[in-house]
C-alpha cells in the first residue's frame, strides 16, 4: 500500500501555504509545491485521505503543462526530487512523485473557467437566467449538453472554506485589466481546446476545466497550480455519456453524490466517508491518469 500523505510538516523548510489540497514551501528562489492526498467537496476537506490521489493529481498536471508549452510557458523548474535543492532530500518519501520544484508568480486575482458542457454551476445558473457569466446561451439546454462553442467563465478566487462566484469578462477586466484579461481568455481555450481533443481519443470528455495564471516579476504570463486534474476537471466517459442529468465521472463528483445522499448542511466538520467510497474515489483517478497519460502508478 503506498503512503497516504495528508498533510506534510517538514521543519527544516519554510511552510507558507496549506490550501485544499496542497502545501506549498519557500525554497528561496523557488517555491516546493506537495499534492497531498486530501479531498476537499462543497469546500470542506474530508478526514479521509485518498490513496495516490496526489501522485495522480501531479502526474497528471506535469504530463498536460508538457503537452501546452507552445501555448503558454508554465511554472516548472524540476518534478524529480533529486532535482530539487538538497534541503528537501530528507523528505524523499513524501516528495517522490507527488511534489514539483516552480517559479515564483504573482496569482491572478480570477480562476479561468472554460466550459464546453453544462454543468454545475454553470448548469444552475443557466436554469436560473439563461445565462454563464453574462454570456446568453440558447434555449433548451439540458444538463449535461454541449455548448454551441467553448465559453470562458472566470469566477473569483474564495478564501479556504468560502465558495468562489461566477463573475462576468467585464468583471475579470477590472480585477486584471484588459490586456491581461484577454490574455490568459485567450490561452485557456486554446489549452482546453487542445486537451479536449486528445482525451476525446482516449475515450474521456473533458465537459470542463479551471486554470490558474500568475505573472513573473518581468510582466511576462505564466500557467502555474495545476493542469487539467480530476481535481480542476470534470471528466466524463465518452462511451456513457447523455444529456439530461448528470454524468458518470472519473472525477470527485463521485463524492459529492455520495455526500449529497447524506443528512449534512455541507460545513464543516465532514461526514466520515466509508472505505468503499475512498476505494472507489481512488480507483476513479488511477484510471484517469492511466486513459489520458498512459501513466500507471
Amino acid at each position: 500500500m503506498s503512503l497516504i500523505v495528508t498533510e506534510t510538516n517538514f521543519p527544516d523548510l519554510k511552510l507558507v501555504n496549506r490550501g485544499k489540497v496542497r502545501d506549498i514551501y519557500d525554497l528561496g528562489e523557488y517555491l516546493l509545491i506537495v499534492t497531498s492526498d486530501r479531498l476537499s467537496a462543497f469546500d470542506v476537506i474530508m478526514d479521509e485521505g485518498i490513496p495516490q490521489k496526489g501522485q495522480v493529481l501531479n502526474q497528471m498536471s506535469i504530463f498536460w503543462f508538457e503537452q501546452m508549452t507552445d501555448i503558454l510557458p508554465n511554472h516548472i523548474v524540476a518534478t524529480e526530487v533529486d532535482d530539487f535543492p538538497v534541503e528537501t532530500h530528507a523528505y524523499r518519501e513524501q516528495l517522490e512523485g507527488r511534489s514539483m520544484l516552480v517559479r515564483k508568480a504573482k496569482p491572478l486575482p480570477v480562476e479561468c473557467i472554460v466550459r464546453s458542457y453544462i454543468s454545475g454551476s454553470g448548469w444552475k445558473e443557466y436554469q436560473q437566467f439563461g445565462s454563464i457569466c453574462g454570456i446568453a446561451l440558447p434555449k433548451g439546454l439540458k444538463e449535461s449538453d454541449k455548448l454551441p462553442e467553448t465559453i470562458f467563465t472566470p469566477s473569483t478566487k474564495a478564501e479556504l472554506g468560502e465558495h468562489d462566484e461566477n463573475i462576468s469578462f467585464e468583471e475579470a477586466v477590472r480585477l486584471c485589466g484588459e490586456e491581461l484579461a484577454i490574455q490568459v481568455r485567450d490561452a485557456s481555450i486554446a489549452i482546453y481546446e487542445r486537451a479536449r481533443e486528445m482525451a476525446w481519443d482516449k475515450g474521456i470528455i473533458i465537459a470542463d476545466t479551471k486554470f490558474e495564471f500568475g505573472v513573473l516579476e518581468d510582466g511576462s504570463l505564466i500557467w502555474i497550480d495545476e493542469a487539467l486534474s480530476p481535481d480542476s476537471s470534470r471528466f466524463w466517459p465518452l462511451d456513457q455519456y447523455q444529456p439530461g442529468g448528470p454524468q458518470p465521472s472519473f472525477d470527485k463528483q463521485f463524492v459529492r453524490n455520495y455526500l449529497e445522499t447524506l443528512d449534512w448542511n455541507k460545513q464543516a466538520p465532514p461526514p466520515p466517508l466509508p472505505d468503499e467510497i475512498v476505494r472507489k474515489t481512488s480507483e476513479k483517478y488511477l484510471e484517469a491518469l492511466t486513459r489520458l497519460t498512459g501513466i500507471t502508478l
